[in-house]
């Protein structure tokens, strides 16, 4: 499964994967879960936001055990972020089918859609749709660098728009949803351990900074008469770091928009998206606050107008106790592993679904903690104790 998946959406030039929502590659990756699903004899949908089930047993049933997680990517990201947690629930159904399992309840494999937000600038789309946390009218103004509108790439890709939206029946069927996942980060290289348990989700958003400027000639134009709005974001990334160090949080400026984007030009304006993230709600109001306070200081400062507007927003995540604490009980009895329980500063789709259902995250030992990177990496033998560990968890979860 991971040979046939591996070249989908990689780029030749970069190593890395553009596999953006609703595009060539996605629907080349939605093809791979079907055939998946088909090979397995399990009945394949796609529900109204998007996201791909497939299904052994009935879920209307109701108290399913859903695993899987997501198959896109961000820009010349990894192989691992994702895939792997789809790749692994389909091995670990093999597993319990070598073991001779018999379930007692339904068991669901799920590949949510635009996870990452790569394309329209919004994590975990299909999650939030299906949870209610993006309406259809926020929906429907998400666009991407094209300016193709969200419903209009869906009907460019074969699918209706018209039928998104919350998906509480759905969500209802299930009793338990785990996603395994490489852990982005090096707490488990650094305790050698294979496998963890998440404990929670650390808070975390998106800003974005407009400094707007006066565009105008770069070899005429003294500096002293200058509205230069690329010196006030540049001294804006340096505070993020500051103020993240100071509070032992991380805030990161990864895109940027300038217009005119000329090499002899002043920029009139220059867009910054800064992703900030900490391990408790009061640090993180620290860090964003003592940022904007500085970013309105240098625009001051040259002369240039800020708009900052928060474009999305995740509150903590503690995953259910009690699946959590079963995941630990399971993997206790069954395995020689030790598994900690440790946090996380990256959002997953388990975090969107932790207000509606019960869910819990397994992280796969990353050697070198790199992530949405073509170096993120996992060893062969890390990701089979991880399909061993989903596999026990399934089975104590969903089979006599």
């Amino acid at each position: 499964m991971w040979a046939e998946l591996l070249p989908v959406g990689r780029s030749s030039a970069s190593g890395g994967y553009r596999r953006y929502a609703w595009s060539g590659a996605d629907a080349d990756c939605r093809t791979w879960f079907q055939e998946q699903a088909g090979a397995r004899g399990l009945a394949h949908e796609v529900d109204r936001n998007g996201n791909q089930w497939a299904w052994l047993g009935d879920p209307a049933a109701g108290n399913a055990v859903v695993t899987g997680s997501h198959l896109d990517s961000v820009p010349d990201g990894g192989a691992f972020d994702g895939p792997l947690g789809v790749v692994s629930a389909f091995a670990a159904l093999d597993e319990l089918r070598g073991r001779g399992a018999r379930f007692t309840r339904p068991l669901g494999i799920v590949n949510f859609g635009d996870e990452e937000g790569a394309r329209f600038g919004l994590a975990c789309v299909g999650s939030r749709l299906t949870a209610g946390a993006l309406t259809v009218e926020q929906a429907h103004r998400l666009t991407d660098g094209d300016g193709i509108t969200l419903p209009r790439a869906m009907e460019l890709a074969g699918y209706d728009p018209d039928t998104l939206g919350a998906d509480p029946e759905r969500l209802a069927r299930i009793g338990a949803f785990v996603e395994l996942h490489v852990e982005q980060g090096r707490a488990l290289d650094l305790s050698g351990d294979r496998i963890g348990i998440a404990s929670a989700i650390w808070p975390h958003g998106r800003w974005r900074f407009d400094f707007r400027g006066e565009a105008n000639h770069a070899g005429t134009t003294r500096l002293a008469d200058r509205h230069d709005p690329m010196l006030s974001y540049a001294e804006t990334v340096l505070a993020a770091r500051r103020e993240a160090e100071l509070a032992g949080a991380v805030a990161t400026f990864g895109k940027i928009g300038v217009e005119p984007n000329g090499v002899n030009a002043i920029p009139s304006l220059v867009r910054g998206w800064l992703d900030s993230r900490a391990a408790d709600q009061a640090s993180l109001d620290t860090v964003v606050t003592g940022i904007e306070q500085a970013a309105r200081a240098y625009a001051a400062a040259h002369g240039v107008d800020l708009d900052i507007v928060r474009e999305s927003f995740t509150p903590v995540v503690e995953f259910d106790h009690a699946l959590r604490d079963e995941l630990a009980r399971i993997l206790g009895t069954r395995t020689e592993l030790k598994v900690p329980v440790l946090g996380t500063g990256a959002g997953h789709d388990a975090g969107i679904l932790s207000d509606r259902i019960p869910t819990a995250m397994l992280f796969v030992r990353n050697p070198t903690g790199v992530s949405h990177s073509p170096a993120e990496y996992a060893a062969e033998d890390d990701c089979l104790a991880g399909v061993n560990a989903l596999a026990d968890v399934l089975e104590g979860l969903a089979c006599t």
